[in-house]
């Protein structure tokens, strides 16, 4: 167990129990706790979010984050060193594991990538490696739950695949990123 002083002005109260507030919260866990983990619970708070159906404005900014970070607090070199991964724009749990597998294997990929398909339509890949023509795309679980919303998935990948800075395409299942390729 560890043991953290706290200043009253970094709890709030949730009914009858209290709790870090956002931006503690965020900090400590980029201090402390295990990289993909930290990654992921920031990057979900920096970013527009639907829940519910409803679009969740982000729930803390960067430079509040950064001046939680200018405590100092054990790991606070650690914390500010990760805050340097995040990418705003990471629209799922599973695209931020993916870009860390990614940068683990040495790989630099741009991501939310805006592209015009033939008919002029814009579309944002998750991941492009432009000089190899290579899209990448990571299929969640939120949003492929109907059939509706597969053949829409279906299409959007079809346009994807005629945009002229795609040579190649390939989408990855949530399952195969965060537990790894199956047999």
């Amino acid at each position: 167990m560890h043991r953290l002083p706290l200043a009253e002005a970094e709890v709030a109260l949730r009914g009858a129990l209290r709790v870090t507030k956002v931006p503690r919260t965020l900090a400590d866990l980029l201090r402390n706790g295990g990289r993909d983990d930290a990654l992921v619970a920031v990057e979900s708070a920096l970013g527009y979010r639907r829940v519910g159906g409803v679009r969740r404005p982000p729930l803390i900014a960067p430079s509040a984050l950064s001046v939680a970070l200018e405590a100092p607090m054990s790991g606070a070199v650690r914390g500010r060193s990760l805050l340097r991964l995040v990418d705003r724009g990471s629209g799922s749990p599973a695209e931020t594991i993916a870009r860390l597998h990614m940068l683990d294997a040495g790989l630099r990929p741009e991501s939310q990538v805006e592209v015009r398909t033939p008919s002029g339509r814009r579309r944002y890949l998750d991941f492009l490696f432009r000089a190899e023509g290579l899209a990448v795309e990571i299929e969640g679980y939120a949003y492929h739950g109907t059939r509706e919303a597969h053949r829409r998935d279906m299409a959007r990948f079809n346009e994807i695949a005629r945009c002229p800075e795609v040579r190649h395409a390939l989408r990855f299942g949530a399952a195969e990123v965060f537990q790894g390729p199956g047999p």
